[in-house]
């Protein structure tokens, strides 16, 4: 927005430069507030591989190949290169963020090998019984699947088979790699399957026999409006449902339907302090708005100052995916997925379980689960804090 295309390079309007015209070249911010736009997730400024310009990360790269690049120059495309024919994943592959993703037949960390057998024969061999590669659990190596191991310890994997078909996990009413509760300890896991004892029925035997209602009225009871018994946050027994994790009542609800975590940012403040949380959703003060009461409803800055910090490093506002208000991207509400500081991150990128983003478990932040305390797993499903009651 800062120039015109003119046979595919920009011509930059006065005050601006770069390939992008994504630069001013007079800067209002101090460097200390500069320096902080420009650091990563681990408070590195512009991943070291870069020099921060005005709050936006200019990429090193001398030799003008640009294979350093991202918001904070977070991706390397150097580390594809292979060291003996120098070329990007040895021509056999694409690299992305400094990853190979090599073609069939062929693999490896710079898609070095190639297989000894045809990529036809290479898909027939990793296809489980349901059609999918590796189960969507895993990933096809020259004809045979590596099963993504959960347990983070690396002893043993939860997800096994030729195809990695079998998913210990579903036999677990909560994943606790500390416990062997598999099939609420009244039964036995096969290939995912429980298999109950006597006295025991359910999914995962977790409905005592003796109980009144059926397992699919219990768990319908225990269901409400929710998609999932007691809402994918608590245990059902005969109707009724216990929210998880235990102690903490920020879960609560007779179907375990307010999250009030929900109600926090990552520095765990409610409602940015300037709201109530109500189950689950903020409720503003006078002169505040948004998910997380963070976007004041006066603003004191010109719109041209306004939209000078929504952005992103191509120069695009919002990503092109929000509106821009007092220097903030509000990301379209019609596509709930979107979010990020310029709303360039795609949630639908998060790890799930049992259908759920990030298990409801953490939150998703730039396509990333961010677990709270007591979870960990790629999608926050495994639970390492004191066990359930």
């Amino acid at each position: 927005g800062h120039g015109k295309c003119d046979c595919g390079k920009c011509k930059c309007d006065e005050g601006w430069y770069g390939e992008a015209c994504q630069y001013p070249t007079t800067c209002n911010l101090t460097r200390k507030k500069s320096n902080e736009m420009c650091k990563n997730s681990q408070d590195i400024i512009c991943s070291n591989a870069g020099v921060c310009q005005c709050g936006r990360c200019k990429c090193e790269n001398s030799e003008g190949n640009g294979l350093i690049y991202g918001k904070f120059c977070e991706c390397d495309d150097r580390e594809c290169i292979d060291d003996e024919i120098e070329e990007i994943c040895t021509g056999h592959g694409k690299c992305y963020c400094g990853n190979c993703y090599c073609e069939a037949g062929w693999h490896g960390d710079k898609c070095e090998f190639q297989c000894d057998i045809t990529p036809w024969e290479i898909k027939k061999r990793c296809t489980s019984p349901d059609g999918k590669i590796c189960s969507n659990r895993g990933t096809c190596i020259c004809g045979e699947c590596t099963c993504h191991d959960v347990d983070p310890t690396g002893d043993w994997g939860d997800i096994h088979g030729d195809t990695c078909e079998c998913d210990e996990r579903n036999c677990k009413a909560v994943y606790d790699r500390y416990s062997d509760d598999f099939c609420s300890g009244h039964g036995q896991c096969n290939c995912g399957r429980c298999d109950c004892k006597e006295g025991w029925t359910g999914k995962k035997c977790e409905h005592p026999r003796s109980c009144p209602l059926s397992a699919e009225d219990s768990s319908k009871k225990c269901q409400g409006n929710s998609n999932l018994p007691c809402s994918g946050r608590g245990k059902c027994d005969c109707g009724q449902c216990t929210c998880f994790p235990p102690g903490d009542n920020r879960v609560h609800g007779k179907t375990c339907e307010c999250d009030d975590r929900q109600c926090e940012d990552m520095d765990g403040i409610v409602c940015g302090g300037r709201g109530l949380c109500s189950c689950g959703r903020c409720i503003c003060e006078d002169g505040w708005f948004g998910k997380l009461c963070q976007h004041p409803r006066k603003c004191n800055m010109t719109e041209d100052e306004s939209k000078s910090f929504c952005e992103s490093a191509n120069g695009v506002l919002c990503s092109g995916k929000g509106s821009c208000h007092c220097g903030k991207c509000i990301c379209s509400p019609q596509e709930w997925y979107i979010s990020g500081e310029f709303c360039e991150c795609d949630d639908r990128d998060c790890d799930k379980h049992d259908g759920l983003i990030c298990t409801g478990n953490g939150v998703c932040s730039c396509g990333n689960c961010e677990c709270w305390e007591g979870w960990n797993g790629n999608a926050c499903e495994i639970w390492l804090g004191t066990e359930y009651p």
